[in-house]
C-alpha cells in the first residue's frame, strides 16, 4: 500500500440490478472492477468492489479524496413495491387525488385498462382540517387536533413514513412545518415528506405523487446511505460521499436522504454523461446512447451532443410507452425511455408459441442459469454464452467462470422443448427478441422526439451494451457504433465527470404585463439560498454558474414552455423582455405567435453549478494504422448470416489506437466484449475507443 497523501484519487460507484460498478480515477490513469450486487445489503457488495478495486490499484482507502455514488435502488422499490409502509396527509376532501389522477383514460379504447395503483392505499390516506389559498393565505387554520387524532391511526397502522401535501403549500408552507413538528411529538422515529419541500411545484396530483413516492423509498435509501457511509469509514475512507441526481449533477448525501427521489434514474445519467463526453470527443453532433446493463438497458438522444432534460418523468409504467400510465414525478430528469432488456432478462415462450424476453429479470440472486448460483431459467447472458460470444472462464476479468452446460439445459427447457426447436435456435432468438425489443423502444424515442435515427451514431456502454449495438444498429440502420473505453462499467466512469450542481424551483404565478420585480427577486434569491447550501457542501471554493428558467405559457393554455431567462436583479419593465423571450420560443417550437394575449409565468427555476476547472483537450495526432492480431478463434453466431461463423478473438488492452479489424470480432476486456458481426469493420480511436463502421 502507498504511505504518502497524493491528491488525484476519485470513486465512482454504481449499483446496478444485477453488478455493482467501481471506477477509481488515479493521477495516472484508472482502475475498475465490477462485483455481483448484494441485494438484500447492497452497502456490503459496495464495499467488496471498493476493496477489489483499491487492492489492484494498490491505494490506500485513506488517500480518497471524492466517492461519488449513483444507483437504482429508489427506481426498483418503486417498480417492485417493497418501499416503506407508507401513509399521506392531505387538505380535508383531497384524499383520493391520487386515485382521480389526471382524470383521463390514457387509453380510451382500451376496455380492460389497468391504472397503476397508487403507492397509498385509500386506507391510509388522511385528511387534516386547513386551507390555504391560492395566494398563499390562510383561508382555514390548521386544527391541530385533527393531526393528533391522524397521528393516532400511524402509530397503530404502523406506519413508518408519511407524505404531507396540502392544498397550494408550495405557496405557504406554514401548516405542512407545523404538522412534522406535531408528528415529531406523537410519533417520534417517523419518516416526514412535506411536498412544499419535495415538489414546490403548482399543480396538485403531480405534486401529491412526487411526494408519496418520496416518503415510499426514504425509509429504504436513508438507512442504506447512513450504512454505507459508515461502512466506508470503517474502511478508512475519510474522503466525502456525492450523490449522482436523476439530472446528471451532485448533490450531498444529506441533500439525497431527505429528497431521495432525486435519485431515480441516477445510475443511467452516468451513462448518458459518458456518451456526452465521447460525442464532443469524436465530433458526432447527434447520438444515441445505449446502457445495457444486467437488468435494463437506456436509451438517450443526444443532439448537439446533449441529452434532452425534463422536468418530469414516470415510473412504474403499466403499459411499456404509453404515456400516462405510470406514477408521475416533477424532478429534474434526463430523458430516456427504459426498458426491461439487460443480461439477466429471463426468456420464456408465451401462449401464443412465441419467444418473450423481460421485463423479469434473474438479477444477481439467482442469476442467469449460466452463474450456477441456483438460476434454472434461461437470460440473455445464457444466450450470449451458448452463441460463442462469452468466453465461459473469462467473464468479469476471470472472476467467475461461466457453466455452458446449465445455460444449455435452461434454453432447452424453458424455450427449445416449448416452442419445438433446438437450443441453439432458442438462443439466436432470444437473444433477436432482446435486439428487437432495443431497437423498437429506440424508434419509439426518436418519433416521440421528432428525431430520426440513420445519421446518429450509436454509443454503447453496461456490461451488455457492446454484445448487442452493432446488431441494434443494423435494425436502425445506423452506420456507426462507438463503445467507449471503460464502457463496461460506463455509468460509474460517467459519475466522474459529473457536475455539482443543484437545481431548485417554485412556482409563484405571474402576469408578465403587471410582472413584480420584487417578488420575483425575492423568490430568485430564495432559490440561490437553497442551492448554494447544498453547492457549496462539496465546493467549498470555486466559483459558481447560476442559470434561470422560468415556465411561461399564454393566459388559457394548459401547459407551458420552459425558457430560459437572463440570471440578474430585475426591474419593473422587465416583463415586456421576459415576455418576448418566451415568444420567440414558441415560435421556434409551433411557428407562429398569438397576438393579443398575455404571457404568465408560473414556475421559476434556478440551477447552480460549480465552475468546472478548464482542461484543454488533448491533442489527438495521427496514428499508425495496424492490422489487429488474434490472440485465438472461436464460432461465434451472427444473426445477419443466420449462421455460426469463425471470428478471430481481439484483446482492446493489446490493441494501439490505429489498429484495425475486420467483422467477425470479438474484442475482449475485463468488463465487457464487442461483438463485430461480418457486416462491420473496426478500429481503434486515437482516444482508445472502439468504433465500427458498416461495409459498404
Amino acid at each position: 500500500m502507498k504511505q504518502e497523501k497524493e491528491a488525484g484519487y476519485r470513486l465512482a460507484v454504481d449499483i446496478g440490478g444485477t453488478f455493482t460498478d467501481i471506477v477509481l480515477e488515479m493521477p495516472h490513469g484508472f482502475e475498475s472492477g465490477k462485483v455481483l450486487t448484494t441485494p438484500d445489503r447492497p452497502e456490503q457488495g459496495v464495499i467488496n468492489g471498493v476493496r477489489l478495486v483499491l487492492e489492484k490499484a494498490k491505494v490506500a482507502a485513506s488517500q480518497l479524496d471524492l466517492v461519488i455514488h449513483g444507483t437504482t435502488l429508489a427506481t426498483n422499490a418503486i417498480i417492485e413495491r417493497r418501499g416503506a409502509r407508507t401513509a399521506l396527509i392531505t387538505t380535508q376532501g383531497f384524499r383520493d387525488t391520487l386515485e382521480f389522477a389526471f382524470g383521463h383514460r390514457f387509453d380510451q379504447y382500451d376496455l380492460e385498462l389497468e391504472r397503476p395503483e397508487p403507492l397509498v392505499s385509500r386506507p391510509l390516506r388522511f385528511e387534516a382540517v386547513e386551507r390555504v389559498a391560492a395566494d398563499g393565505s390562510v383561508l382555514l387554520a390548521l386544527d391541530e387536533a385533527s393531526v393528533r387524532d391522524v397521528a393516532a391511526r400511524l402509530r397503530e397502522e404502523k406506519i413508518e413514513s408519511v407524505a404531507v401535501c396540502f392544498l397550494h403549500a408550495y405557496r405557504n408552507g406554514a401548516h405542512e412545518k407545523r404538522v412534522r413538528e406535531i408528528l415529531a411529538q406523537e410519533c417520534p422515529g417517523l419518516f416526514v415528506s412535506l411536498s412544499h419541500e419535495v415538489c414546490p411545484e403548482i399543480r396538485e396530483y403531480e405534486r401529491t405523487s412526487t411526494t408519496a413516492a418520496n416518503a415510499y423509498v426514504q425509509p429504504l435509501m436513508s438507512t442504506y446511505l447512513g450504512k454505507l457511509s459508515d461502512a466506508l469509514k470503517e474502511l478508512g475512507v475519510a474522503a466525502p460521499l456525492l450523490m449522482i441526481m436523476s439530472s446528471g449533477s451532485l448533490t450531498s448525501v444529506e441533500t439525497a436522504r431527505r429528497l431521495p427521489i432525486r435519485l431515480v434514474e441516477s445510475g443511467p445519467a452516468g451513462g448518458a454523461i459518458l456518451a456526452r463526453e465521447v460525442a464532443k470527443e469524436i465530433g458526432a453532433e447527434r447520438s444515441v446512447a445505449l446502457d445495457m446493463g444486467g437488468t435494463t438497458a437506456k436509451i438517450i438522444m443526444l443532439t448537439n451532443y446533449e441529452p434532452r432534460f425534463a422536468r418530469s418523468m414516470e415510473v412504474a409504467r403499466a403499459y411499456r410507452f404509453l404515456a400516462g400510465s405510470g406514477l408521475p414525478l416533477r424532478i429534474p430528469v434526463i430523458e430516456m425511455i427504459e426498458i426491461g432488456a439487460g443480461g439477466g432478462s429471463i426468456a420464456h415462450v408465451d401462449e401464443l408459441g412465441r419467444i418473450a424476453v423481460g421485463p423479469e429479470s434473474a438479477g444477481s440472486v439467482p442469476g442467469p442459469a449460466c452463474y450456477a448460483r441456483g438460476g434454472k431459467r434461461p437470460t440473455v447472458t445464457d444466450s450470449d454464452l451458448l452463441l460463442g460470444k462469452l468466453d465461459p472462464d473469462a467473464f468479469a476479468a476471470g472472476s467467475m467462470k461461466l457453466d455452458t452446460d446449465k445455460a444449455r439445459q435452461a434454453a432447452e427447457d424453458h424455450v427449445g422443448k416449448p416452442a419445438g426447436i433446438s437450443w441453439a435456435d432458442a438462443a439466436g432468438g432470444v437473444c433477436e427478441i432482446v435486439d428487437e425489443n432495443m431497437a423498437n423502444a429506440t424508434r419509439v424515442h426518436a418519433a416521440d422526439a421528432g428525431e430520426e435515427l440513420e445519421s446518429r451514431v450509436l454509443i454503447a456502454t453496461g456490461g451488455a451494451g457492446p454484445l448487442h449495438a452493432a446488431r441494434i444498429a443494423e435494425k436502425l440502420g445506423m452506420a456507426t457504433v462507438v463503445v467507449p473505453k471503460a464502457a463496461g462499467v460506463g455509468s460509474a466512469f460517467g459519475f466522474l465527470k459529473a457536475p455539482i450542481a443543484y437545481e431548485a424551483v417554485h412556482s409563484q404565478i405571474m402576469h408578465l404585463a403587471k410582472f413584480d420585480a420584487a417578488s420575483a427577486n425575492h423568490v430568485f434569491a430564495d432559490l440561490r439560498t437553497e442551492a448554494e447550501a447544498v453547492v457549496r457542501i462539496a465546493s467549498a471554493d470555486r466559483p459558481l454558474r447560476e442559470r434561470r428558467f422560468a415556465d411561461m405559457r399564454y393566459k388559457g393554455q394548459g401547459h407551458e414552455l420552459a425558457v430560459e431567462i437572463p440570471a440578474r436583479l430585475y426591474e419593473a419593465g422587465d416583463g415586456a423582455a421576459l415576455a418576448e423571450l418566451f415568444e420567440a420560443q414558441y415560435q421556434k417550437n409551433y411557428g407562429r405567435r398569438i397576438p393579443n394575449l398575455t404571457v404568465e409565468a408560473l414556475t421559476w427555476t434556478l440551477v447552480l453549478s460549480a465552475v468546472e476547472e478548464e482542461t484543454k483537450a488533448a491533442k489527438l495526432g495521427d496514428t499508425t494504422a495496424t492490422q489487429a492480431k488474434a490472440i485465438r478463434h472461436t464460432r461465434v453466431f451472427d444473426a445477419e448470416l443466420g449462421d455460426f461463423v469463425e471470428a478471430q478473438v481481439i484483446s482492446r488492452e493489446a490493441s494501439a489506437p490505429g489498429t484495425q479489424f475486420h467483422g467477425p470480432a470479438l474484442v475482449v476486456e475485463d468488463q465487457t466484449t464487442v461483438w463485430v458481426p461480418s457486416s462491420f469493420d473496426g478500429r481503434i480511436s486515437p482516444g482508445g475507443h472502439v468504433i465500427l463502421e458498416r461495409k459498404g
